[in-house]
């Protein structure tokens, strides 16, 4: 079949849609791979650290189907490795249809003790690499009018104590989303999702803690990883016309003030 456009764009041997996932190996990032996998994309596993749960969530979706899914490994932080990343993940299949800046850093920065590096960290993931990465990516999303999803969070909006420079980091995403939406439409679309209560930090929050965040969301209940892997799935194969928009999947969280 011949995907090729005026742009001299995609002749492949196959159809199907390819999804690059950054921090696609573990929590919500290894669920949005597995309900893309599930809904017919090739996908594209980029991890860090996490090269050997990587290989293993590969390789257990390409039992389900043959050669579908691969990893690329490479770290956010490192400046040269964002045009690298995507000319690795486009050259998996020969084409990328849609781009999930999931990959975060997250950690408390009380004011006294924010350092450079802490900077450095939090806006390289949260901020620095979506926009360099979708600069990369671009070219190759426009062949197949393809998709970029930025993992926000509600407390982009909504600050949280001792977090400041992660949450200007994400406050910062949402507007690059938006920004991205009006520089690449109509080609691409670009959206994002901003969760709530899903999954809690690993060793920070306390339980007394989790049962307060709950109390205040509409549904006084946490979510599921399965909720934001549906909405992304939701914005990249059934909403043609959505985009600049930023979806809160957070049980009702931002209408408590």
């Amino acid at each position: 079949m011949d995907n090729s456009n005026a742009n001299g764009a995609i002749n492949d041997m196959t159809s199907v849609k390819t999804a690059l996932i950054t921090g696609g190996a573990r929590r919500i990032g290894a669920t949005t791979t597995r309900t893309l996998h599930q809904a017919g994309y090739n996908v594209i596993i980029h991890c860090r650290l996490s090269q050997q749960t990587a290989n293993e969530l590969a390789n257990e979706l390409n039992q389900e189907r043959e050669d579908s899914a691969k990893v690329i490994q490479g770290d956010l932080n490192v400046e040269t490795i964002y045009d690298l990343l995507i000319e690795q993940a486009y050259q998996c299949w020969n084409r990328l249809d849609l781009l999930v800046n999931n990959a975060s850093s997250f950690y408390p920065t009380p004011i006294g003790s924010i350092t450079l590096d802490d900077w450095n960290n939090l806006l390289n993931s949260n901020l620095k690499a979506p926009l360099f990465l979708s600069q990369a990516a671009a070219p190759y999303l426009k062949q197949t009018q393809g998709n970029i999803i930025n993992m926000i969070d509600v407390h982009a909006q909504r600050p949280m104590k001792n977090h400041t420079v992660y949450c200007a980091a994400k406050a910062g995403l949402s507007m690059l989303t938006l920004s991205l939406a009006r520089e690449l439409g109509p080609e691409i679309r670009v959206n994002g999702v901003a969760p709530g209560a899903i999954l809690w930090p690993e060793n920070e929050t306390s339980e007394h803690t989790q049962n307060l965040i709950v109390k205040r969301t509409a549904l006084k209940r946490p979510g599921e990883p399965a909720d934001i892997a549906k909405t992304i799935l939701f914005l990249a194969q059934d909403a043609p016309y959505i985009t600049g928009q930023i979806i809160a999947v957070d049980g009702g969280r931002l209408l408590n003030i």
